[in-house]
């Protein structure tokens, strides 16, 4: 077994970039196709030689190569316009939700937005009515601002 590797060491350089691209779907932070580029580097060498040196020479080189240069530009245009997503509670605001419970003038109420019900006031202290469609303009804490829509 082991004289079969040694004699197609390109075939196991070829199975570690398979591996890893494996690896790197399961995780797409574009840090393990390096190891997968530097591994298919490797194969090609060691198609044409037998040092297993110059082999994992190559592999270190396309490795680090691939981490300084192709990984920026891999993020840069795969994850364009990610640094603008609004998660968890910033992402409620422009939604639309329903009273449930009537918003007193000046007071507060409950809105369900998504399944959720949220105490809220109104935005400009007005009364709205329950049944009332609305639009979340802002969050402070756990009161949600609500305008009708």
């Amino acid at each position: 077994m082991i004289d079969y590797l040694v004699q197609n060491l390109w075939l196991s350089w070829l199975l570690v970039g398979i591996i890893c691209l494996i690896l790197e779907i399961m995780n797409g932070d574009f840090f393990i196709m390096c190891f997968a580029i530097g591994g298919f580097c490797a194969s090609v060498v060691a198609a044409f030689t037998d040092s297993i040196a110059l082999q994992v020479i190559f592999f270190v080189i396309f490795t680090l190569l691939s981490i300084f240069f192709v990984r920026p530009i891999a993020l840069k245009y795969l994850h364009q316009g990610e640094d603008h997503r609004v998660s968890n509670v910033e992402a409620l605001i422009g939604r639309e939700g329903r009273v449930t419970d009537k918003i007193e003038a000046n007071g507060y109420g409950r809105v369900k937005v998504d399944g959720d019900s949220w105490k809220a006031k109104s935005a400009n202290g007005a009364e709205i009515r329950q049944n009332t469609d609305v639009r979340i303009l802002s969050i402070n804490s756990v009161i949600i601002t609500v305008e009708p829509c």
